[in-house]
């Protein structure tokens, strides 16, 4: 049994963590969820976007699976969701992008994984007004080789588990030649260590380019926290929009899984909500814990609804759709009916 916790999250997060939760517990794995609350569901039952109650339970079980957040307006926190990568050092931002056969894009063969830097450079909330008029402000990036070093090493690393073939950096160190250049002077570094993979480097303007004309020439792609931010949501652009793109923040002692899409408050409670995001999301959790099995029971069964595309939502079906809590009972039957092959 894997103890994890659970943060529905605001808006059609609680609908989309119910219907992930069926999926997952269809599966076949043991999970003993511990429901906790952050955003604006914390701040309504604990007036805190960030529970004590929730960051304990992260801390304790090690693994967490949260829908999407939203950051109160002037109250703390930038980012609800930066906060808690920083408080457990999640410095991966893992975010896969790969086509899914029934989805209507432009790319058919796109399988693209993005290790972002998580808790570094713009991100890092060193910012200030500069006047008291508050007419210019002012915001630090800063880059460690430390920071650098780990994330291109756990890209590396995963690209060896996982057959991946090559590792492309992506900067802007032709501009910013001491943070960016930093960042690729340590990447380049790191890629001597890793002689099987192969390893280029790309300027972030250029490979945003190269990725909307022909994205099927990379593989692995590492970068540094705003830069990733962005490539991450093109990638998922890619291969079907957010709606399908789970994502996962990893650290030494925590991994936190989530759909990276926002809370969607205009289609609340309106059963709309396309759970395949949080539901792929649950499935790369399952691989983190061990769960190798039940994760690939997840993703083919989502795999097939889609494929099947009699039953999609509305985000992906526009005229004839099904609402987030069918969907998900179409991922259970089809897990099921796995079972019984």
């Amino acid at each position: 049994m894997h103890r994890v916790t659970l943060i529905p999250g605001d808006g059609i997060g609680p609908s989309i963590a119910e219907s992930t939760r069926s999926v997952i517990e269809a599966s076949g794995a043991k999970i003993d969820w511990e429901v906790h609350q952050a955003g604006m569901a914390g701040i309504d039952q604990f007036k805190d976007p960030l529970p004590k109650e929730t960051l304990e339970s992260i801390a304790k079980n090690k693994v967490a699976l949260k829908g999407p957040l939203t950051t109160p307006v002037g109250m703390g926190f930038r980012s609800v969701n930066v906060a808690l990568r920083k408080e457990f050092d999640l410095y991966i931002n893992l975010r896969p992008a790969k086509s899914i056969e029934g989805v209507n894009t432009a790319f058919k063969d796109v399988d693209l994984i993005v290790f972002r830097e998580n808790t570094e450079e713009f991100y890092a909330g060193i910012e200030h007004y500069i006047d008291a008029k508050k007419s210019a402000a002012e915001t630090i990036g800063v880059v460690t080789r430390t920071g650098s070093d780990r994330i291109v090493r756990a890209a590396f690393e995963y690209a060896r588990e996982h057959k991946r073939k090559m590792v492309t950096i992506v900067h802007k160190a032709n501009i910013m030649k001491y943070t960016s250049g930093l960042f690729l002077d340590v990447g380049r570094e790191v890629a001597r260590e890793f002689p099987d993979i192969e390893c280029n480097d790309r300027i972030i303007d250029n490979m945003a380019m190269q990725l909307v004309t022909r994205p099927q020439q990379f593989d692995l792609i590492v970068t540094t926290n705003l830069f990733g931010d962005i490539l991450s949501d093109l990638c998922s652009g890619l291969v079907g929009g957010l709606g399908l793109a789970p994502g996962a923040n990893i650290g030494y002692d925590a991994a936190i899984f989530e759909a990276v899409h926002g809370s969607a408050p205009d289609i609340a409670g309106k059963d709309l909500a396309n759970p395949s995001a949080m539901i792929l999301a649950g499935a790369m959790m399952l691989d983190y814990i061990g769960e190798l099995e039940a994760a690939k029971r997840v993703r083919d069964s989502v795999a097939l609804v889609l494929k099947e595309g009699k039953k999609l939502t509305r985000d992906l079906s526009p005229n004839r759709y099904v609402g987030t809590r069918e969907f998900a009972e179409t991922v259970v039957e089809k897990i099921k009916s796995f079972g019984k092959n």
